[in-house]
């Protein structure tokens, strides 16, 4: 990438009001794309749909930027040196009481395959994190929300050092998901959470709990692709 490249990306990324770290010496770092991401689309997706308007300089405000951000780093930075919104020697996520992914753990599976990994039985696994990569669970649910899949908080119950919030998450299925079609209907589900921060406000331990029933409720409602291909075909019945 030039170096007019990076610095357009560079300002580009310096636009963005919700996620800290996106834009601090971008060209240093080793993005997961070349670049810093964008987040323009997902962005008007979150001020349209979002439920609370929190006060700038709010806890609310805090802790819902202080995610963004880290999950931000997380999905879009290769090297862990480059992550500054997390402690990289205690940080530890917990997902529905699962054992910990550590922060190299989670930098490598992609946040999508750390939230969605269970223990299920393989006839009621939805999605088969284990087989999944960092890439084609991206893919997957960026197939599925084409306008980015927005979070925000709704609720903070506790300060800092260990902030207990509630979340929510939304998007509109608009692009295929693992065979079924879009129906263009809101999926969302709400969820509980837990962050513990160092002084320096950084993450060491989240844990989150959330019922991901709700999540593929709204998926797995699409038609499925290949019966619909079926159906388009030939109307006339064949010769014997």
């Amino acid at each position: 990438m030039s170096t007019a490249e990076a610095a357009e990306a560079s300002m580009a990324a310096a636009r963005d009001k919700y996620r800290s770290f996106l834009h601090d010496e971008a060209e240093k770092i080793q993005w997961r794309h070349g670049k810093p991401p964008t987040y323009d689309t997902v962005n008007q997706l979150f001020e349209e749909g979002r439920t609370k308007e929190w006060p700038k300089g709010s806890l609310e405000e805090t802790v819902q930027n202080a995610i963004k951000s880290w999950e931000m780093e997380l999905t879009h930075k290769t090297r862990l040196q480059d992550v500054k919104s997390i402690n990289p020697d205690k940080f530890k996520l917990i997902v529905n009481g699962r054992e910990g992914l550590s922060a190299e753990e989670t930098l490598k599976a992609g946040s999508y395959n750390a939230l969605l990994k269970n223990s299920l039985p393989e006839e009621f696994k939805f999605y088969k994190a284990e087989e999944e990569s960092f890439e084609s669970s991206h893919e997957a649910f960026r197939s599925a929300f084409p306008r980015g899949f927005a979070w925000e908080v709704l609720s903070v119950y506790s300060g800092p050092p260990l902030i207990a919030f509630k979340f929510r998450h939304w998007g509109f299925f608009e692009g295929p998901f693992k065979g079924h079609a879009p129906t263009g209907e809101k999926v969302e589900f709400c969820g509980l959470g837990t962050l513990k921060v160092d002084e320096s406000l950084r993450a060491e331990d989240v844990e989150i709990y959330y019922d991901p029933a709700e999540l593929f409720g709204g998926l797995l409602k699409g038609s499925s692709i290949e019966d619909s291909t079926a159906a388009q075909g030939c109307p006339f019945p064949k010769k014997t």
